[in-house]
């Protein structure tokens, strides 16, 4: 996985235009304010801008302070900081208000420090001149104008965080993206890695060559994944314990175990930063029809409020089958699906060697956590969302159109089939966002849309709690998808409108089940509780002593309708009959397995479709 996410940032490094510097040297950062100063080092304005991507030097940050050259937040650059802060505010509670300054004062001015310092080690550049004497002690036009107040009163709350860039007037760059601080930066770079390298050289475990120090440095944090709050510069994908509890394996200490070299540890780092952020903004209409712009990722689903998938292939290619995942349509699957039983896949342009990637990654405090790895050829990814859309279409009846039609559940709707429900206040249910089921089963459920892999059973349990108060097309497909992937053999096959070949007893008691609630909405009509939802649950898993009740139940709901709908009530019998010879009445099975409870609701939701069809023909 890191070899790949390596590859994807040399890729991205190489792409981008010939104008951008590009090198282990430099990061790419976010400008969000100027500080603009007069050739002479007087002050002339401090502006917030509009977001602006820009390559700086790249500087790692722990516990520790760091100042990166020209460009940083405003507690280096400016020496103040944010009293609107959450940072603050938590001090404020710890240590009380006038402690809380003493503290941040303290720490903003080490930081100004630090800057400065920096900055003197290029005082023979020729654009430093005016940034030196803008930073003199002796200047009462210089950095002295911008105080705290100044800093707290001139910036709102929302722009006060990020990058300052500083621009001396009259020139068209800022001072950091000069090609001669660039130069600077990255011969002294060069030169820190040439020492590593004569000190000791290692092949890296990634890229297989020694041609860059391979040793216990701090990987750069990726900034994205979520969990629980993000830490400020982002988590950690690869990290260790500090000196204070280093780990130790072979004599080798921190992140001297994981052999990566600082040219390969750089790149994966931007390849999965580019894959947790790209994307593009959309217009998209709210229910009131006002447009409204929106954001959408181009190589990230995200799974729950804990979990997120980025996807990529190793020429980035734009692939199509990943947005039928999220909004199927069914001329475009049975397009797919016609195409590959004529076997006509061979021609399809996603057949060259190619490969598809995607990794499945949660956050939990500094650090990120991998839930799942995927890799496969593009031919074989198509292959098996084709048949992914086979297994999961369901018959589902359409009121408008009057017929049953073909039904395919976007994948994460199939996901939230599991998730919790409560209800609220007025009665009605919503989904419970404490819940974490949801996540859990969308990373299975990806995982067997692109690899045609099978599905854990414990979703398949998590899906029946929930058929007892919705028996929904999304869970059918669901249950459906499950039994199609796990169970093999038996001599049977659910499809998306029955069964093909012998019926398991499960699936007609689902069915029997099914009719006998239509005969009490016929003899008694709706009702606040009906057999539904007293007896869902027992007929499925205990279905001798459920069905022995139930029929008695029926036989007075028929008495009812003998005296007030005859015809109804012959036509209802002889139904209920033609199911009740797949089975011997006096042999009810005593217990149904979880495979065979599943068989149960699938047989349920089937037979509820085709009489929705069959009353409306009638």
């Amino acid at each position: 996985m890191i070899r790949e996410l390596s590859e994807l940032g040399k890729t991205l490094r190489a792409d981008k235009d010939d104008a951008v510097w590009v090198h282990d040297a430099l990061k790419e950062e976010t400008i969000t304010m100027v500080l603009t100063i007069r050739p002479d080092g007087r002050f002339f304005s401090l502006q917030p801008i509009e977001k602006k991507k820009t390559m700086a030097e790249a500087v790692q940050r722990t516990s520790g302070k760091n100042a990166r050259l020209f460009l940083d937040n405003s507690g280096y650059v400016l020496g103040v900081y944010d009293p609107d802060s959450s940072s603050f505010k938590k001090k404020i509670k710890d240590k009380g208000e006038g402690k809380a300054k003493e503290i941040f004062e303290k720490d903003v001015t080490e930081k100004r420090n630090l800057f400065v310092k920096r900055l003197m080690e290029f005082e023979k550049l020729e654009e430093m001149k005016a940034v030196i004497q803008f930073y003199s002690d002796d200047n009462n036009e210089g950095i002295s104008k911008v105080t705290q107040e100044y800093f707290v009163d001139k910036i709102a709350k929302k722009e006060r965080s990020g990058n300052i860039a500083i621009l001396v007037s009259g020139m068209n760059k800022y001072l950091h993206e000069l090609d001669t601080v660039y130069d600077e930066i990255i011969k002294g770079y060069e030169k820190k890695q040439k020492d590593l390298i004569l000190s000791g050289s290692k092949k890296c475990s990634v890229c297989l060559e020694s041609a860059f120090p391979v040793g216990d440095f701090t990987h750069f944090p990726i900034k994205g994944v979520p969990g629980d709050k993000e830490p400020a510069g982002g988590r950690k994908l690869i990290s260790y314990n500090g000196d204070s509890n280093p780990f130790e394996s072979y004599e080798m200490t921190g992140n001297e175990n994981c052999m990566i070299c600082t040219n390969c540890a750089k790149t994966y780092v931007e390849g999965l930063n580019w894959l947790l952020s790209s994307g593009v903004e959309i217009q998209t209409a709210d229910k009131k029809g006002k447009l409204k712009k929106q954001f959408r990722y181009t190589n990230r689903k995200n799974f729950g409020s804990d979990t997120a998938m980025v996807f990529w292939t190793r020429n980035n290619q734009v692939l199509d089958e990943i947005d039928l995942l999220d909004a199927p349509s069914a001329d475009q699957v049975a397009v797919m699906i016609e195409s590959l039983a004529a076997g006509n896949v061979s021609s399809h342009r996603y057949l060259e060697p190619e490969r598809f990637y995607s990794c499945t990654l949660s956050g939990a405090a500094a650090r990120i956590a991998v839930r799942d790895w995927i890799e496969t050829s593009l031919g074989d990814f198509r292959k098996s969302i084709v048949l992914w859309f086979k297994d999961i279409s369901i018959g589902k009846y359409d009121a408008d159109l009057k017929k049953i039609i073909t039904s395919y559940t976007p994948l994460y709707a199939l996901a939230r089939c599991c998730q919790r429900q409560r209800m609220k206040s007025d009665g009605t249910y919503e989904y419970d966002k404490d819940d974490t089921a949801t996540a859990r089963v969308a990373v299975a459920l990806w995982r067997a849309a692109l690899k045609h892999a099978s599905i854990p059973t414990w979703i398949l349990t998590k899906a029946l709690q929930r058929a007892r108060y919705d028996m929904s097309a999304e869970r059918a497909a669901l249950i459906k998808l499950i039994l199609v992937r796990n169970i093999t053999g038996g001599g049977s096959t659910i499809m998306e409108n029955g069964v093909q070949g012998v019926k398991p007893v499960a699936y007609v008691c689902g069915q029997i089940f099914a009719k006998l609630e239509h005969i009490q909405y016929k003899a008694l009509g709706d009702r606040n509780a009906g057999i539904r939802e007293k007896y869902f649950t027992y007929a499925m898993t205990t279905p001798a002593a459920a069905f022995g009740r139930l029929f008695n139940l029926s036989s007075k709901h028929m008495t009812k309708l003998k005296s007030e709908q005859p015809g109804v009530a012959i036509n209802l019998d002889k139904d209920l009959q033609e199911l009740c010879k797949v089975i011997d009445i006096l042999n009810f099975p005593h217990q149904f397995l979880l495979e065979e409870q599943g068989q149960f609701a699938i047989g349920y939701y089937h037979q509820k479709q085709a009489q929705f069809a069959g009353s409306n023909n009638k």
